[in-house]
């Protein structure tokens, strides 16, 4: 079985008799200032812990879904196959998924963050503090972007409280100590140091973690990660293993952007993000050389949303985004946070790249539909002809104008434009970089194409003139994207 980033909750189906499966959990670890180790974690964590709490949620599924959660044998599948059994066998009984988690006290009254996949389809939530005192709890918010939530217990006297610190003064090298409630055995402190930053695990769309190398294990999600002052600078959420346990690699959610999302739940009980209307894609070197650009940075600017802001502010397809409100734009990962992050409602300026000129834009940020990931990252693929050849037609594709029998089989709509992909060859160059039967090809080097004879044309028109290679917007579902195409034998 290979190694896998993991959330970190715990979690067992109970049948009658409790049935141990687990779901892992991830910690991330906090900054420290830059010297030497301490001499003792003592007296820090004796002052924190009491801010730590354990978390235990219950919540009922069918039959079907406790088979789904049983967890993964390997190649030795008869644990499985005996528990599958059990469960088909037994469905009048009652069908529980028991989850432990951890969290930590931001308000004297009772609020508490934690993961939202610990609290995710509970019936119960019951939260354990350090002294051994237990209370039920409510949900007031999550967000499952960031993977954050927030609920409330009602204590009978004001409860000591973290403080949420400054995530960007958590530098590689910091010592941070995570606290938590590894495997249920209740709370513990483990050390190390900040091992990296900026770590995206593929999580979701803002993903923006720290990594740590402090020890963190199952049960440790939704726990802190604090860093020598005492201050949380981070939210344990996942680790990377190839045992489900500990191997020195954890993530933990930045406390700058929980602090955030956490004040957003804690008010509207979702989070509110901001919204631009674009959907955008990060520059390769073989998209930025097809453009001209010397430079790899920038967030490219894949389809623009009709009616959204920056359709009203007059952006376009191809347009590079370098500036957003006073921040230099690296990629298209910044770009989508600092979008989200933006308070609806705000005027902000950008500065873009159009055909190499720079432009200046205001937009008015919306609000984000929950149903939409906010400044979406578009698919981005390079695709490398074989050496010499530059006709299109031998990238293993087959194209065609799209009619109406072909808009219906591929779900494209009835707008004309562009040309239908409506065969791939398994072995040829176009399958191998994940273009695939139904994508439609919109524009070669910014100019409309509206049949294969387009295409071909332009793409050897590009090798001809010996550049190295050749930019597409290619669309697929509704959402298009640049797919910068390497021509054989030019360079």
């Amino acid at each position: 079985m290979g190694s896998r980033v993991r959330p970190q909750g715990f979690r067992t189906v109970v049948v009658a008799v409790l049935l141990g499966v687990s779901l892992l959990c991830a910690a991330a670890s906090a900054p420290a200032l830059a010297r030497g180790a301490p001499d003792s974690f003592a007296e820090l964590s004796a002052k924190l812990l009491p801010t730590v709490v354990n978390i235990s949620t219950v919540a009922t599924i069918s039959p079907e879904q406790a088979v789904a959660a049983l967890p993964d044998q390997g190649d030795d599948s008869a644990v499985k196959d005996f528990l599958k059994k059990f469960l088909e066998k037994n469905k009048a009984l009652p069908h529980h998924i028991a989850a432990l988690g951890s969290g930590f006290i931001i308000e004297p009254s009772g609020l508490i963050v934690t993961n939202q996949h610990v609290i995710e389809g509970a019936d119960t939530i019951t939260v354990t503090f350090n002294d051994g005192t237990s209370l039920p709890a409510t949900v007031v918010g999550r967000d499952d972007k960031t993977d954050l939530a927030l609920v409330q217990v009602h204590a009978k006297a004001p409860l000591a409280v973290a403080e949420f610190g400054d995530s960007d003064r958590a530098h590689i090298g910091d010592w941070v100590i995570a606290i938590g409630n590894p495997f249920g055995l209740g709370s513990s402190v483990t050390a190390g140091i900040v091992s990296a930053r900026n770590r995206d695990i593929s999580a979701g769309p803002y993903d923006d973690f720290i990594q740590t190398d402090a020890p963190i294990n199952r049960g440790n999600s939704g726990g802190p990660l604090f860093d020598m002052e005492g201050h949380v600078v981070g939210v344990a959420s996942a680790i990377y293993s190839p045992s489900g346990g500990s191997v020195g690699v954890g993530f933990a959610i930045p406390s700058n952007m929980a602090r955030d999302v956490i004040a957003q739940l804690r008010q509207y009980g979702h989070a509110r993000r901001g919204w631009m209307g674009v959907h955008i894609q990060s520059l390769t070197g073989d998209i930025a050389e097809s453009m001209g650009l010397g430079s790899q940075s920038g967030a490219l600017v894949a389809d623009v949303t009709p009616g959204g802001p920056a359709a009203k502010a007059g952006m376009r397809n191809g347009d590079l985004i370098t500036l957003f409100n006073g921040n230099t734009v690296p990629d298209s990962r910044v770009l989508s946070r600092l979008v989200a992050e933006t308070p609806v409602g705000s005027s902000i300026a950008l500065e873009i790249l159009r055909k190499g000129q720079k432009q200046d834009f205001r937009i008015t940020v919306a609000q984000l539909d929950d149903t939409v990931v906010a400044g979406a990252v578009a698919r981005t693929s390079d695709i490398t002809l074989p050496k010499a050849i530059t006709g299109f037609s031998q990238l293993g594709l087959s194209l065609s104008a799209p009619d109406a029998r072909l808009r219906a089989k591929y779900k494209i709509g009835n707008a004309g434009e562009g040309v239908v992909v409506t065969k791939v060859d398994p072995d040829g160059p176009a399958a191998a970089q994940d273009i695939r039967e139904g994508d439609v090809i919109l524009e070669v080097q910014d100019e409309a194409v509206h049949t294969a004879e387009d295409v071909s044309k332009r793409v050897d028109a590009r090798a001809n003139s010996g550049r190295k290679a050749v930019l597409m917007r290619v669309s697929r579902d509704g959402q298009s994207n640049y797919v910068a195409l390497r021509l054989g034998g030019a360079g």
